[in-house]
């Protein structure tokens, strides 16, 4: 009896497996389908990129988180930029030198910034432009900017800074350029070279101490860019 019943159970056994793997659960047989996995993926990385998106959102200051930031202090941002700029615009034709932090010896972009902040808010800046994106300074949207904000690019690509400068209003900014350009100058945000190369802009003049509007005559204002003939790169 046995004997004949024994080539029926390798039968019995394939019967049986087969029989699992029909009734394997939907979810189970849909996690083996490349376009459920392509799918998932897609949903994943969408996820990411939205909060990618989220963080930098919060990064960007607020009117009332730069109040808090400057922590109510008594200076006139307006009165701080307008002698900043009214110096940086004397200074016009100044020429390019690499390293040059002065109006003897010339500026690089770093080097005027941090002559102008010295000199008129009583500010000390970092050196050089990498070191200067990363002041902690509120971050702007680039149609929230200021006469003061200082504005940061990369000009030698990969997406680093390597160029700076501080903005005017309407758009343009004044920036020590390089040799060839003649130095000291005034240029467009809407220049295409510009506005690929923008990275991004901080609002170094919220760290002003509150002394520095005392040094600063009440009368200042600055002269109107529009009366500045726009140069091209």
């Amino acid at each position: 009896m046995l004997n004949r019943l024994a080539p029926l159970v390798p039968l019995a056994l394939v019967t049986l497996l087969f029989g699992c793997a029909a009734q394997m659960p939907t979810s189970q047989q849909q996690s083996q389908s490349p376009q459920f996995r392509d799918s998932a993926t897609a949903q994943s990385a969408s996820k990411r990129a939205d909060y990618a998106s989220s963080v930098l959102d919060d990064e960007v200051a607020t009117e009332d988180e730069l109040a808090q930031f400057a922590d109510n202090k008594p200076y006139r941002l307006p009165v701080l930029a307008d002698s900043i700029l009214e110096r940086g615009k004397s200074l016009i034709g100044t020429r390019y030198r690499f390293g040059g932090t002065s109006t003897t010896s010339g500026f690089d972009c770093s080097g005027f910034i941090g002559y102008l902040f010295r000199e008129e808010a009583g500010m000390s800046l970092p050196r050089s432009s990498r070191e200067m994106i990363n002041i902690d300074a509120p971050l702007i949207k680039r149609n929230d900017l200021k006469p003061g904000d200082l504005l940061f690019f990369s000009t030698a690509g990969r997406g680093r800074v390597s160029h700076a400068g501080i903005y005017l209003g309407d758009d343009q900014f004044i920036h020590s350029s390089s040799r060839r350009s003649g130095g000291v100058r005034v240029d467009s945000l809407d220049d295409a070279y510009w506005s690929r190369t923008f990275i991004e802009a901080k609002r170094a003049l919220a760290m002003a101490p509150a002394t520095a509007s005392s040094t600063v005559p009440a009368t200042t204002t600055a002269m109107s860019s529009t009366t500045i003939k726009r140069q091209t790169r």
